[in-house]
C-alpha cells in the first residue's frame, strides 16, 4: 500500500500537475494539504475518475485538507479531537483495504508559526500540544497508524540548506524540533528519515531561485507507529514534481514536493 502527502498550494491552480503526479506515482492513498478551497469546490470529480474516494475538510481561500484513497474508508474525522480551531488542518480516517490489514492515516497542515514570538507562534505550540497528544492517544490502540503532511518543522541541520540563516525561525527554533523529537520519542518512526541515507528536502520556497540553487528545507514528514513500522517496505520523495520543465506546462509547480511511504 503506497501512501503519499503532498502539498499542493492550491488544488485548483495546480490540478493539471496534481493529476499527472497521481497518474504517475498511483498512490493508494494520499493526503493532500493547502488545497485552499471550500469542500463544495474542491475538484473531487477529476479524482473519482481516477479511482479515488474524496474526503474534504476545506476552508476558503487558506489552509483546507482533503483524503483521497482507492479503498473503503471509514471513521472520517476533521480537525484535531478536542481542539477548537477555525482553521481547516487536520483530517484522518481507516483505511480498509480488501485484501491488507487496515491502516488509519492523519493528514497534518501544522500552522507555520511565524512571526515567532507571537500569537501565530502561540497557536502552533498549542496546536502540536493537540496533535501530540493525539498521537499520544492513538498509540494506546496498538493500531497502525500514521501522520502524512507538512509539519513546518526542519527536524535537524541537515534539513536546511543554510541552518544559521533559519535559527529564529518558526520552523527551525528549538521548540519546534524539540516538539518533533517528543513525538517521536512516544514510539513512531519518522519513515523517510529513516530509509533515505542521502540528505534530501521536500519545499523549495519560489523566491530567490531557490529550486536551482537547492535552497530547500526539509518539512514533510511521515511519522509511523510501531505497528505501521514493522509494514514499513520502502519511502522516498519525488523531487522532480517541483521542476517547473517537468510535467504539464499549464500550471506552475507546488513549493513542495510529494514524499511518500510503502506498507506492506
Amino acid at each position: 500500500m503506497k501512501i503519499a502527502t503532498f502539498n499542493v498550494n492550491s488544488v485548483k491552480a495546480r490540478l493539471p500537475r496534481v493529476l499527472h503526479w497521481f497518474e504517475e506515482a498511483a498512490p493508494d492513498v494520499a493526503v493532500l494539504q493547502e488545497i485552499k478551497c471550500v469542500d463544495e469546490a474542491f475538484p473531487r470529480e477529476a479524482f473519482e475518475d481516477l479511482g479515488y474516494h474524496v474526503e474534504v475538510h476545506g476552508q476558503k481561500t487558506y489552509n483546507g485538507v482533503a483524503f483521497l484513497s482507492k479503498h473503503p474508508v471509514e471513521e472520517v474525522q476533521r480537525g484535531l479531537p478536542g481542539f477548537e480551531d477555525e482553521q481547516s488542518r487536520y483530517i484522518e480516517a481507516l483505511v480498509v483495504p480488501d485484501e491488507a490489514e487496515p491502516v488509519r492515516v492523519g493528514g497534518l497542515y501544522m500552522p507555520n508559526g511565524n512571526p515567532a514570538p507571537g500569537p501565530k507562534w502561540d497557536y502552533k505550540l498549542s496546536f502540536i500540544e493537540a496533535l501530540t497528544q493525539h498521537m499520544e492517544d492513538r498509540l494506546a490502540a496498538e493500531e497502525a497508524f500514521l501522520v502524512a503532511g507538512d509539519y513546518n518543522i526542519i527536524p535537524d541541520p541537515t534539513g536546511v540548506y543554510d541552518p544559521d540563516r533559519w535559527r529564529e525561525d518558526a520552523l527551525f527554533r528549538p521548540e519546534a524540533r524539540a516538539a518533533l523529537r517528543r513525538m517521536l520519542n512516544l514510539g513512531y518512526t519518522s519513515a523517510v528519515h529513516a530509509l533515505m541515507a542521502e540528505n534530501y528536502y521536500t519545499f523549495w520556497d519560489y523566491q530567490g531561485g531557490a529550486w536551482k540553487k537547492n535552497n530547500g528545507l526539509q518539512i514533510d514528514h511521515l511519522l509511523l507507529t510501531p505497528e505501521a513500522a514493522d509494514r514499513l517496505e520502502a519511502a522516498g520523495v519525488d523531487t522532480d514534481v517541483r521542476d517547473p520543465e517537468v510535467g504539464p506546462s499549464e500550471a506552475k509547480p507546488s513549493d513542495h514536493v510529494p514524499v511518500w511511504v510503502e506498507l506492506s
